[in-house]
Order: C-alpha cells, then sequence, then structure tokens
C-alpha cells in the first residue's frame, strides 16, 4: 500500500491526531502547542459540528469528513483559540444575554487570527466554510464586537462579513456554567501557563513567536502610574474661592478679596477581591502603591471593602489614618468571585464615591456590576480580561 493511499485511509480520530501533531511542529504555530495539549479532544458521531467547553475539544465525524486536510488545522486551531481566550467563561454574561450574538462575536475574533496565520503559511490553515470573518473587526474584544452586532440592523445579525449564518461550531456554554469558581481559576492558570510554555518552545526551535499570544501575558503598561492617574483625574482636590478667609496679598492695596483654598477630594473606595486566588505579595503591593496615592490626594476617607461573593469586611480610614492602610489592614473572605455584590453594597449603604478602585484577577461569576462611580480595574494575575465598563489596568 502507498504511503499516499496509507493517508486517504485514515480514520477520522487519525486525522485529528495527524492535524495536532502537524500544527504543533509548523513555525507558525508551534507556539500554541502548550494550549493544543490542555484538555482532551475527542472525535464522535454525537456533535453536529465541533465544540469546546474552555478545557475538552470534541469534533463531529460527518463534519470533519468534509474537509480538507487545512480546514481541519483550521477547525483545531478555532477551537484552541477559544481556550486561549477563555471565551467559555469570561463572557458568560454576553451568552446569557444573547446567546447566538456572543457566540458570533467570539468567532469573529478568533477567526481573524487564523486567516493571518493562513495568510502567512500559504494556506497550511484555512477557515472552513461558514466561519465569520469581517477585517473591520480586527484588534478588538469580544465584548466589543458583540456590542456591534447587537447594534447591527441586518437580517442576518451578522454585519457585512464574509461568513454567513451564525458561526462554524457549537459553543458549550453550559459547561462552564456548572463548574465551580476554583475549577475555571485553575484552567485559567493552566490556559497562561500553556501560553509560557508554548512560546519558550517557539523561541528554542526557531518557531514565531504569536504577537496576541504574547499580549496575553505580558504587562503593556505602567500600572504605578496609570493608578496615579486615574485618581488624580477622577478625585482631584478642587481649588476654590471664599469670602470666610480674606486675601492677605491684597490688603496693602486696600483692596478685599477672597482666598483660594484647596478642597480635598471626597471618598474614594477600594474594593479588594479576596476570593482566594490573589496572592500575600500582590495584596501587600498594591495597598501600598494605594496609600501612597490616597496620601497625595489626601480624601476625605478611603473605604476599603474585602469581598469574594459578598462584601466580607469593610474598613474606613480617614485622613489622619491613611499612612497605615497598608499595615492595618485586615483583609477577609476567601469564597467564590462576584463583583457586582460591591457596587449593589454601595448602593445599599448610599456610599457614594468620588472613585471606585476594583482589584481582582477578573475571573467573575456573575455580571459586573452597576456603578455610580468612575472605576477603575486592577486586573491581576495574567488575566488580559477588560470589563465592559470603566478603565482597566494589568498588574502582572
Amino acid at each position: 500500500m502507498s504511503f499516499l493511499t496509507q493517508l486517504n485511509t485514515l480514520t477520522p480520530t487519525q486525522r485529528v491526531q495527524r492535524a495536532h501533531v502537524e500544527l504543533m511542529g509548523h513555525p507558525e504555530t508551534m507556539t500554541y502547542a502548550g494550549v493544543l495539549m490542555v484538555g482532551k479532544y475527542s472525535v464522535s458521531d454525537d456533535v453536529p459540528t465541533a465544540r469546546t467547553n474552555g478545557i475538552d475539544c470534541e469534533y463531529g465525524i460527518e463534519f470533519i469528513n468534509k474537509m480538507s486536510d487545512s480546514d481541519l488545522r483550521g477547525l483545531i486551531m478555532h477551537e484552541n483559540l477559544h481556550k486561549v481566550y477563555q471565551h467559555m467563561f469570561l463572557w458568560q454574561h454576553l451568552y446569557k444575554e444573547d446567546g447566538r450574538t456572543a457566540n458570533m462575536a467570539c468567532d469573529y475574533v478568533i477567526n481573524l487570527e487564523i486567516d493571518a496565520i493562513g495568510k502567512r503559511t500559504n494556506g497550511f490553515i484555512t477557515l472552513p466554510k461558514g466561519g465569520l470573518l469581517d477585517h473591520k473587526y480586527a484588534g478588538m474584544d469580544s465584548q466589543t464586537v458583540y456590542n456591534m452586532l447587537r447594534e447591527d440592523n441586518d437580517d442576518d445579525g451578522a454585519g457585512n462579513g464574509e461568513g454567513e449564518g451564525s458561526g462554524l461550531d457549537d459553543h458549550d456554554w453550559e459547561s462552564g456554567q456548572n463548574m465551580s469558581q476554583e475549577d475555571i481559576e485553575q484552567v485559567a492558570k493552566d490556559i497562561n501557563q500553556a501560553i509560557r510554555q508554548g512560546q519558550l518552545m517557539a523561541g528554542k526551535l526557531g518557531g514565531n513567536q504569536s504577537r496576541e499570544l504574547g499580549s496575553l501575558i505580558e504587562p503593556k503598561v505602567d500600572w504605578r502610574e496609570q493608578l496615579r492617574e486615574f485618581v488624580s483625574s477622577t478625585a482631584v482636590g478642587k481649588d476654590i474661592s471664599t469670602w470666610q478667609r480674606v486675601n492677605r496679598r491684597w490688603l496693602q492695596h486696600d483692596m478685599y478679596m477672597p482666598s483660594t483654598i484647596t478642597e480635598t477630594v471626597g471618598r474614594i473606595v477600594v474594593a479588594v477581591d479576596t476570593s482566594g486566588s490573589i496572592g500575600e505579595a500582590e495584596l501587600s503591593k498594591f495597598l501600598s502603591e494605594v496609600q501612597g496615592i490616597c496620601l497625595n490626594a489626601m480624601p476625605e476617607r478611603v473605604d476599603l471593602l474585602y469581598w469574594d461573593t459578598e462584601v466580607a469586611s469593610h474598613e474606613i480610614y480617614t485622613q489622619e489614618k491613611l499612612s497605615t492602610l497598608s499595615s492595618s489592614t485586615k483583609p477577609a473572605g476567601g469564597g467564590g468571585t462576584d463583583v457586582s455584590c460591591v457596587s449593589k453594597y454601595l448602593k445599599d449603604n448610599q456610599i457614594k464615591p468620588e472613585c471606585v478602585i476594583v482589584l481582582t484577577d477578573g475571573y467573575i461569576y456573575g455580571d459586573w456590576g452597576t456603578w455610580n462611580a468612575p472605576v477603575l480595574w486592577t486586573i491581576v494575575g495574567g488575566n488580559k480580561v477588560v470589563p465592559p465598563m470603566g478603565t482597566t489596568i494589568h498588574l502582572d
């Protein structure tokens, strides 16, 4: 039997296995090797197309039997890019609001990456028929694409893209909903570690490191500078004029003029995620920086909240106690992660701060809350999620 004949008689499972090996060996895709090895993959008659729960991948026999080898490699990349960007976990709130549009938004983002790889490799991987592709979404995350799709009134709801329908594959959102927060956080750590390993391997073996993957694990900004800028721009002291104090510089001219005084800022809320995934080192570094910034801005009061699925502790620091914030605080909590409990707590207790600073790893169960003040999200642990409101910085 010739080698070509042997290739043509490979079973669907063998084709998927071979495609994984080819992807891990190609210079343009070996950087994804670590992710390709996270979780399991299977081939089944029970799956109409393909799907992932964010960890494991399943491929339908009838679906892949009709594909060329390059399309199959593109399909496998598609499922694994869902894993890379942790779509099944990070965008649960979009799925609950509009599942079809959430599916499309996630697909548009990753298919652009597949298309780019395909062009660089002269078709080593190709996007299978039905894959949603529109270059107007280049550089956007799934939340932004989702918002644009929701505003689109076209009959098919898909804008003016090259793809048709609602996407290439099925998305197993339900499995993500049923996972515990601890399991989700562990998966995120495994994915981030796999990305680092793949980048390292590609570098050693002469492969091309992915700029997109690198952006997920490398810090982009000086978080301290961004933190200072946020506080100074949203909660800066205000100069006001008052007739209660005469400006002495004008008295020599027999003129009575008001003095200008600096009014300190009001309340600042610092809300710290204590769900168990933020280490003591990150917490200490963050609180020390917040303390220093607050000493410069001199807020009338800092409300320090520790939260998981509820606000577990509420500490109050007035101006004269700000210097003790990082040394005297006592973190509390240790449950799940639901940041909406913070915004609800502020509303229920009629707390109206000038700004809110949230420290979290970004693996949020539920929605991101409804806020009555500017919010700065400080995301730790390598998660590059961007909440749908407020300002975001990533602290690595």
